[in-house]
């Protein structure tokens, strides 16, 4: 069973966190952040990124998971609360999902909600 740890509201699972470890180590940058944030765009007006970054502003929002550091940003944030970010590496699927309790529509493909 894995256990889920929620700093400041957002959700990241024990296998996401160990994803973003295990590219930040192939990679050769431990020190990288995983920052989540959402921007306008996709069929449904907004849409998720997520990336490795090397900054944090002083208004992110920080929280560590399983020795994984996750950041957003303030604008963001509101939208964020409450949401799982997991990894999922099966037959049919794979990479980071988000389920988001915020989003009331969402497009077909997914990638963007409201």
């Amino acid at each position: 069973m894995t256990v889920d740890q929620t700093t400041a509201g957002i959700t990241l699972t024990e296998g996401a966190a160990k994803k973003v470890q295990s590219l930040l180590e192939a990679d050769g940058t431990p020190d990288l952040l995983l920052r989540i944030s959402v921007a306008p765009g996709g069929c449904s007006g907004l849409r998720y990124q997520l990336a490795l970054d090397d900054k944090q502003s002083d208004d992110d929002v920080v929280a560590e998971q399983f020795g994984t550091k996750v950041i957003t940003d303030k604008m963001s944030f509101p939208y964020l609360m409450g949401a799982t970010i997991d990894f999922v590496d099966t037959i049919s699927q794979q990479g980071f999902t988000i389920d988001n309790p915020n989003a009331t529509n969402s497009c077909a493909c997914g990638d963007s909600f409201q």
